[in-house]
């Protein structure tokens, strides 16, 4: 399997981790719903799988929980995030955890000086420590959960606009970030690049959308945001694998 690619058959038989997403504590403070609905992922036309979204804007954090529900003919599986970043991006807390078939679960989070990642294959075996000597701004864009990338497109657009008397202005050249691929256990660095306006067919009508270019080694996205920054397609031409908001 290459890395960074879309896995939604592979990867479902790696059981690798966390705390799910959906549930939240009862003594916290509601915040603004940025976002919230579902992408459709299809592979060579067929639909096989879904990933329903939420992300969430408090005084103080941002919260992004996922449910990801695969079948794709021949097997089934359903997995959770939950994705807690500062005010500011730095993370919080990221949480993975699979509710069929296995019992999987994940946490990477901030210890001292370094990011850990604890991968707990099944509840009855002892969580495995993996240190990421990296910053607490580290992206995390984990397999199979699209709306990661719509807040990395998110955190490259407010890092290259300003608002302006009056009006905003942009510079938007090529953007490195570091990632964290926690269902790989991997550090790598990947590129963002805003392309410019381009018409596209969305669900058989053409809409104009912003193009954004995502790539790394043995990896090429192609993504587009509405002018609301919400992610509306991903194409990954190498996998014959789509992403559509539904």
């Amino acid at each position: 399997m290459k890395r960074f690619r879309v896995a939604v058959v592979v990867a479902l038989a790696l059981a690798v981790p966390s705390m799910g997403a959906g549930k939240k504590d009862k003594a916290e403070k509601a915040g603004e719903i940025v976002d919230s609905g579902s992408f459709g992922v299809f592979v060579g036309g067929k639909r096989v799988a879904t990933e329903k979204f939420q992300i969430e804007k408090r005084d103080d954090a941002i919260l992004a929980t996922s449910e990801l529900t695969v079948d794709d003919g021949n097997q089934k599986a359903s997995q959770t995030s939950d994705l807690r970043l500062s005010s500011s991006g730095d993370l919080l807390r990221y949480s993975w955890k699979e509710q069929s078939p296995g019992k999987g679960a994940t946490v990477v989070e901030p210890k001292d000086m370094f990011l850990m990642e604890y991968i707990t294959p099944s509840p009855t075996e002892k969580a495995q420590e993996l240190p990421f000597a990296v910053s607490r701004s580290t992206v995390i864009l984990d397999d199979n959960f699209f709306s990661h990338r719509q807040l990395l497109a998110r955190r490259y657009l407010e890092a290259g606009c300003r608002p302006g008397l009056g009006q905003t202005s942009c510079r938007l050249p090529k953007m490195k970030f570091g990632v964290i691929v926690p269902r790989q256990a991997a550090f790598i660095t990947v590129s963002l690049e805003y392309i410019g306006r381009e018409k596209v067919k969305v669900g058989g009508a053409e809409r104009e959308l912003n193009r954004f270019s995502l790539s790394s080694d043995g990896m090429d996205w192609a993504l587009w945001l509405d002018d609301q920054y919400k992610l509306v397609r991903i194409l990954i031409a190498a996998d014959n694998t789509e992403v559509l908001r539904d």
